[in-house]
């Protein structure tokens, strides 16, 4: 008789089983992004997730026993005591005790919470009695509000419930006392954010307008009026029904954008990098070519941030009225028939002013300009203004009397200083004007526009305002000079709105917006010719910082263009307010005195040509004798012969002494005679900072790496190179001249000097520079720019003009001029522009012959370049 075949026992599950709990753990989360991706509504997901965690957690407690303890209670708190948990949130738990527990206790709690960070949960956790939650909540603000928040889970409730009774007694952060110190804490927020909800990577929950901006709302409604919730606000009268919905309506939007966040990343963040808002929006389900779904769910998010940040600051200010003044309010001021000043706050004196006339909103923006003594618009005329602005069935533009009285406005002497900022914050510009309307939220998805459309053209309103205050000198001196000359300012404010507004819409935003906007000028009364000057504004905003920045202005014939185009000191003036202030207001990174230098010098160079007349051009034999005079002046006074000077300038072509002051001739000159040995290389370092950069000069035997090397060793040192000068001398000298600037964008300070100095003698005598290639910066990573070469006309057919677009990326120009070596090109100038991610570079070059590269030649400089920078 045989045995029957065996069968091994089927070990039974442990359901309490660490690893068994995390795979259910792990399948809920799964099963979460599912529902997620099929558009389960994300209050469901968050609560239900909240849910799951409590039965997890009282199940736990249960199995080590922790029920059995007579006065022992789990409480949850903070954002889990609210009953919201994102995939990646914090699970804060507070284990209460009536007393002290004893070691066997404590060694229990410690296994309790073992076993959840053995879940890999991110569990923010405390052990107090009673007595120390109330000791800790006194002293900590964070604490008191994660109290505030607190919810039984399991275990003894009695022990809960006498917190609750500490919690509520008027002893523990009286309402006034809780609310002023939530209104410091949130200033403080906001100031880490600058202020304002247009970050390019923002905090879903911190920055201005986002979820602790909803959550402090709660916090003070909650101890001050007992409401537990949004809908209980609503009932207490301090939000109306739409204001309810609006709440939940953008609560329910930055949720989603959370959720789908937490769905991407593996460790928790709130922050909205690069890395993750292509994926994040494809998540949510925007679509669209190139970077637009990602632009699309930011300027969604951006207006969510901003109805937060409206609601937020309008029912603070209504808790102020009832927790703080509590019916204190002084007496009002009248201003006319319809607005009154309390305190220093403007409010209407009817109660549905601006449905009946919604013009007078406008009226109420000509006070706040007028009066310095108003800061803002009162709550109750706030709401009034919210309500009407969703009500309006046209454009207020549309409206006559509207019209008349933006344009008086505009003329306030103190439009840009008051008004305008407030107009944007609460919609009245969008409710004007519809094209603005559309560039609320708008943002472009790179390292150089560092604020939205909308937010970036307020603040070039703030810097033009700026100009008519002798305080900013220093910063903009040409800017401070010209601005209070220009006779009808408004129109400079006008081509300002107008600048960016086609931006999104496609095609050139430039060309479209000049459209609107001589359209708007002649709506609104303006004569032809004055509308011919905002729309050429409009359409040329680019063209001053475009040929500073990227073409070789002391080229004469680049001037005269540019004059041409210009054709009168009055756009001149205007033109140079607005591309400072433009400038300034893209990247507060942007302006230093290297820019400022070169937009001086080409304001003066076009104010020279257009006084002298456009068909009078400057005698260049004659400016070359001037500088050649001055610098032999400066020479003689040092002790150097006239005959010994002489010989050496016989050395260079007239080229050298065009592009060069006499003061820069001099000090080149000077080093040169005095340098013993011409087979080593000759490196001069300005003492002082030169056109806001620090002037390094090469004198050496020319070679076909020279360039590379130079920028090479530049940019192993930290220094970005500008602006180079690449010359060589009759008899095969180079004389290279590169501005550099350290990476604050000044000057490089005088201690650096020997080093740099060191460095590239050595490179140069040794003719390689020994470099390990960076890595590019984390922010690159997420940035593909297509690497474009372009070939300029030229009139004088000598030289080739070239553009170069490509990723910023470490070592660029270092990759370039090698290119520019194995080609056999000669490098006469270049002019270097970093705009965010993007690298905008403008080349003079010649053949090895020197002469114009053919068009062979320029095909094969584009391949080897796009070949050399494409390679990773």
């Amino acid at each position: 008789m045989t045995d029957p075949i065996s069968h091994p026992a089927t070990e039974p599950v442990d359901p309490m089983a660490p690893a068994q709990l995390r795979l259910e753990l792990d399948q809920f989360t799964a099963n979460q992004k599912a529902q997620f991706l099929a558009h389960t509504p994300v209050t469901n997901l968050v609560e239900t997730r909240s849910r799951f965690i409590d039965q997890l957690l009282e199940r736990l407690w249960q199995h080590l026993g922790l029920a059995a303890h007579p006065c022992l209670a789990l409480i949850a708190v903070g954002g889990y005591g609210r009953g919201e948990l994102h995939p990646l949130s914090d699970v804060d738990i507070l284990i209460l005790s009536q007393a002290p527990i004893d070691d066997k206790t404590g060694s229990t709690v410690s296994a309790f919470l073992t076993q959840l960070w053995d879940l890999k949960l991110d569990v923010g956790h405390s052990v107090r009695t009673i007595d120390e939650c109330i000791k800790f909540g006194l002293d900590d603000l964070t604490v008191a509000t994660n109290l505030q928040e607190s919810r039984w889970l399991c275990g003894n409730q009695d022990t809960y419930r006498q917190l609750e009774e500490r919690l509520n007694d008027g002893s523990f952060w009286p309402s006034e006392q809780f609310y002023q110190a939530k209104l410091d804490e949130q200033k403080a927020r906001h100031a880490r954010y600058h202020d304002t909800t247009y970050n390019l990577e923002p905090d879903i929950k911190s920055s201005p307008g986002g979820l602790r901006d909803i959550h402090t709302l709660s916090w003070v409604a909650r101890r001050h009026f007992g409401a537990t919730s949004l809908l209980e606000m609503s009932r207490f009268g301090f939000l109306t029904d739409a204001e309810y919905r609006e709440l939940v309506e953008c609560q329910d939007s930055l949720w989603r954008i959370r959720f789908a966040l937490h769905c991407e990343l593996r460790r928790y963040d709130n922050r909205l990098t690069f890395g993750h808002q292509a994926s994040v929006a494809e998540l949510l389900g925007y679509q669209g070519e190139g970077n637009r779904p990602v632009e699309t769910m930011m300027k969604d998010f951006y207006r969510t941030l901003r109805r937060v940040a409206e609601l937020n600051k309008m029912l603070l200010q209504l808790f102020d009225q009832a927790i703080l003044n509590k019916g204190t309010a002084p007496e009002p001021l009248v201003l006319d028939e319809d607005f009154q000043l309390r305190g220093h706050l403007i409010e209407a004196t009817k109660p549905a002013l601006f449905q009946a006339r919604p013009e007078t909103i406008l009226d109420m923006f000509l006070h706040i300009a007028r009066n310095s003594q108003i800061e803002g618009i009162a709550a109750p005329t706030l709401r009034q203004l919210r309500t009407a602005r969703r009500r309006l069935n046209r454009f207020l533009i549309e409206i006559p009397a509207a019209r008349d009285k933006f344009m008086e406005l505009v003329r306030q002497p103190n439009c840009l200083q008051r008004a305008f900022k407030l107009m944007h914050r609460h919609g009245v510009l969008s409710a004007y004007l519809p094209q603005w309307s559309q560039i609320v939220g708008q943002m472009q998805f790179d390292l150089f526009h560092v604020y939205t459309v909308d937010e970036h053209t307020v603040r070039l309103l703030k810097n033009i305002n700026k100009f008519s205050d002798p305080a900013n000198r220093d910063r903009h001196p040409i800017c401070c000079e010209v601005y209070p000359r220009v006779t009808k300012k408004e129109l400079l404010l006008l081509a300002a709105i107008f600048h960016d507004i086609a931006k999104g819409r496609g095609g050139d935003h430039s060309e479209l917006g000049g459209v609107d906007a001589y359209e708007f000028c002649l709506q609104h009364g303006l004569s032809k010719p004055e509308a011919n000057l905002v729309k050429w504004l409009v359409n040329q905003h680019l063209l001053m910082s475009v040929t500073a920045q990227r073409r070789d202005i002391y080229d004469p014939e680049v001037i005269t263009e540019f004059a041409k185009e210009v054709r009168d000191e009055e756009r001149l003036d205007h033109l140079i307010c607005l591309t400072v202030a433009d400038i300034c207001a893209t990247n507060q990174d942007l302006w230093n005195s290297w820019k400022r230098t070169l937009l001086a010098e080409l304001y003066y160079s076009t104010q020279k040509a257009l006084r002298r007349g456009l068909e009078n051009p400057p005698d260049m034999r004659e400016r070359i004798r001037h500088n050649q005079q001055m610098a032999s002046a400066l020479l003689r006074s040092k002790g150097f012969a006239p005959r010994d000077i002489e010989v050496l300038w016989q050395r260079f072509k007239a080229d050298y002494f065009l592009r060069h002051t006499h003061k820069q001739i001099a000090w080149h000159a000077e080093a040169i005679l005095n340098h013993d040995d011409h087979s080593k290389p000759l490196i001069l370092i300005s003492q002082k900072p030169t056109r806001g950069g620090t002037e390094v000069f090469v004198y050496c035997q020319d070679k076909s790496k020279l360039f590379a090397i130079v920028v090479s060793e530049l940019d192993k040192k930290n220094l970005s190179v500008h602006d180079a000068q690449v010359m060589t001398s009759k008899d095969g000298f180079a004389l290279d001249t590169f501005m550099v600037l350290d990476p604050t964008g000044k000057a490089l300070g005088e201690s650096r000097h020997q080093t740099v100095r060191r460095a590239l003698v050595k490179a140069l005598t040794h003719m390689k520079s020994d470099r390990k290639r960076k890595r590019p910066p984390y922010k690159l990573q997420h940035f593909n720019v297509k690497t474009t070469v372009d070939f300029l006309p030229t009139k004088s057919g000598k030289k080739t003009m070239m553009e170069l677009v490509a990723l910023d990326m470490p070592g660029l120009l270092a990759r370039v001029g090698s290119v520019f070596a194995r080609q056999h090109i000669s490098l006469q100038a270049a002019k270097i522009t970093t705009i965010g991610e993007r690298a905008e570079d403008f080349f003079i070059v010649t053949n090895q012959d020197g002469e114009q590269l053919s068009d062979e030649q320029q095909a094969q400089l584009r391949d080897a370049l796009i070949e050399r920078l494409e390679k990773k």
